[in-house]
């Protein structure tokens, strides 16, 4: 028995029984992007805070070494 004689004896779902099933695919689908989206914005708030965090120590490096040398 081959592939193709199984799915051409399996007979495919009538329109009025497949809809619930076609709807609840997208709203799994639909479900599983906006948490997708959720963590990818999760992510990118944590990686602007650590850039800012970053960015604020290079300034107080440069901001130490200024003084260091104007006390020179």
């Amino acid at each position: 028995m081959n592939a193709g004689s199984v799915l051409g004896a399996a007979p495919a779902l009538p329109l009025d029984e497949a809809g619930p099933y076609v709807a609840g695919a997208y709203i799994v689908f639909l479900v599983l992007i906006l948490i997708y989206v959720a963590i990818m914005a999760l992510r990118l708030s944590r990686f602007e805070r650590d850039l800012r965090e970053l960015d604020e120590a290079v300034e107080a490096r440069k901001a130490r070494q200024e003084g260091e040398e104007e006390a020179s």
